[in-house]
């Protein structure tokens, strides 16, 4: 993944959208799908061995045992045909995304009928342009609208595309077309999986039926931890109403109803603001750099270490996520030696309670809040 260390989670590397996921979850936890006999096993692995592969076998296996247990379920054509093509469209967006993995990027989101002569075309090319000045490269759906906004404002360079193919509407921007920084997927959730997957902070503006379902997937994720913690910006125009209306909706129906958690608000800021968008997005990386999960301990990489007296101020403040103990400092730990994993980086632990990631994204702003 990106800089911000996206790998690392779970056994072996990234899970579909980075997780925190414990390094004692996975393989041992086989499904009846992955497991294959012993006769089975063996001739996978001359497949494997014919194949020159050495590295992460037991994850190739499973896969394999998957596909086998397709077969002996007498799966039907359909479901075949749709389990085919999404592997197929993944393994297609991890090569094209594969080189930029250190690169820190942001997806924009938001609806593909914003004509360029829109206040919000302007404001979503101001935010990319911004992006891209810092280094970060914009990740977008590649058709019109905000998709080509946020491409002409980052240039193509720095620009990587996952477009959807719909009869009704044409192919990729032209900002991206014929790039080798672009995917063409058939399905959505393919689609919406890449776009979420390899991002290290997230813009969304106004848009329709999919805009909407990619915000709010994004927030479900951040909420329960299916995500890596990042920052969300939602995007208006200054004399816009959108995302006004959608936190009226949020605080006398949602919230209102104890259907949410007040601390959930954290998990998004609303501006009209480019330059506020473009802080949210850069200063969540100001101090905190990325998380993994190393058994029941949360391991927090950071660039500046808090001193005991930060870390005590912290530990009281925060109790309510802390199951037990205190957050403290740590040197790297074994999984995170074996793997390289952002060892020369200062470090600190905690036993969070896995529930309140809204909690979880306030620690992350106080730890911010620790350097100038």
């Amino acid at each position: 993944m990106s800089g911000t260390g996206n790998e690392g989670l779970g056994v072996g590397g990234n899970d579909l959208v980075p997780p925190l996921a414990a390094d004692t979850a996975g393989l041992e936890d086989l499904t009846p799908a992955e497991r294959l006999d012993p006769g089975e096993q063996s001739l996978v692995d001359q497949l494997l061995d014919s194949a020159g592969v050495t590295a992460r076998r037991d994850l190739y296996r499973s896969i394999i045992g998957t596909v086998v247990h397709l077969a002996e379920d007498h799966t039907d054509t359909l479901d075949l045909k749709l389990a085919r093509a999404a592997i197929a469209e993944m393994a297609e967006a991890f090569r094209v995304f594969r080189p930029f993995r250190e690169e820190q990027k942001v997806t924009f989101f938001g609806s593909a009928r914003t004509l360029p002569d829109d206040p919000l075309y302007l404001q979503a090319r101001r935010l990319a342009e911004r992006m891209a000045s810092h280094g970060w490269m914009v990740v977008t759906g590649a058709g019109p609208g905000i998709m080509a906004a946020g491409m002409q404002g980052a240039g193509r360079e720095r620009s990587l595309g996952v477009n959807i193919r719909l009869p009704h509407e044409q192919g990729a921007n032209e900002f991206i077309a014929q790039d080798p920084k672009l995917v063409e997927m058939r399905y959505f959730f393919t689609r919406k999986l890449m776009l979420i997957k390899e991002s290290d902070g997230y813009a969304v503006l106004p848009g329709g039926f999919g805009t909407l379902d990619e915000a709010f997937e994004l927030l479900t994720l951040l909420q329960t931890g299916k995500a890596q913690p990042a920052p969300l910006v939602l995007l208006d125009v200054p004399a816009g109403t959108y995302w006004k209306g959608w936190q009226h909706f949020l605080d006398t129906e949602v919230a209102a109803g104890g259907l949410i958690s007040p601390e959930d608000r954290s998990l998004y800021v609303i501006t009209s603001d480019v330059d506020a968008a473009a802080a949210e997005l850069l200063g969540f990386y100001r101090n905190y750099h990325s998380c993994r999960w190393v058994g029941d301990l949360l391991v927090m990489r950071l660039r500046v270490a808090p001193t005991r007296e930060q870390l005590a101020s912290l530990t009281k403040r925060f109790a309510d996520i802390v199951a037990s103990g205190s957050i403290r400092p740590t040197k790297p730990l074994g999984p995170e030696r074996s793997s390289g994993d952002h060892v020369e980086l200062p470090r600190v632990a905690l036993r969070f309670d896995r529930i309140h990631y809204g909690r979880l994204r306030q620690l992350i702003d106080a730890l911010n809040e620790l350097v100038d």
